[in-house]
């Protein structure tokens, strides 16, 4: 009898546990058209932005691994991983950019993309965050499609647009591109303005398969 009690016990607390760990904030994956519909709409202003007002690199995901959160991107979007030498210095390993489907064998050759530049999320409502909101956006490892490890060329020439202005070299990455931005947008709550909508419109229309899959920010 109390044998038969503790197995019933047990499994109860299976159950609890699977139930508090599943993600409060996660959303079913989405039809790219559904996705761009639920994007909130806004007027953009850059008044106020400076890039210090977002504060990264900081100590990433493992404060205890000695790497920063540049390096911890790195380490994880690798195709073949590199050696993580004394303060956490990478040497060797192997990368593909996807804007521009370019090999990279060295991580000083890469940059880690904000997909929603920092500039462009100030203008879309990240203004309006605390320091520490801005620190965690800028930050943000609990979505891959946040932050993406490419090429320094092609981030530079990117700078702060958005896919009305830019999309990567690569036209096979449009849709993925596409279905990052818009995202990246809905995880944190970041509006679109009319140009930046038309041109996500138009975008869909040639992704009819594309899904977009995120998990909100509290």
């Amino acid at each position: 009898m109390v044998k038969a009690v503790l197995r019933g016990l047990a499994a109860a607390l299976v159950v609890l546990s699977t139930t508090v760990s599943s993600p409060a904030h996660a959303a079913e994956p989405l039809p790219l058209s559904e996705a761009v519909a639920q994007l909130p709409h806004g007027t953009e202003s850059r008044d106020g932005y400076t890039r210090e007002s977002f504060r990264h690199w900081n100590a990433g995901d493992n404060p205890t691994d000695g790497c920063h959160t540049r390096a911890e991107v790195l380490i994880h979007e690798a195709v073949e991983a590199p050696t993580v030498a004394p303060n956490c210095r990478l040497e060797g390993g192997r990368w593909i950019s996807y804007y521009d489907g370019v090999s990279v064998t060295s991580a000083s050759g890469l940059d880690i993309d904000h997909m929603v530049p920092l500039a462009e999320a100030w203008d879309s409502g990240a203004s309006a965050w605390t320091a520490q909101r801005r620190e965690q956006y800028a930050n943000d490892q609990g979505q891959e499609a946040s932050l993406v490890a490419v090429t320094a060329r092609s981030n530079r020439s990117k700078s702060d647009q958005d896919p009305a202005q830019w999309l990567p070299p690569a036209v096979d990455a449009h849709c993925r591109y596409t279905a990052e931005w818009v995202a990246t947008k809905l995880r944190w709550n970041l509006a679109v303005d009319e140009g930046e909508l038309a041109a996500l419109h138009e975008l869909t229309a040639t992704c009819p398969s594309q899904t977009v899959e995120y998990e909100t920010v509290p």
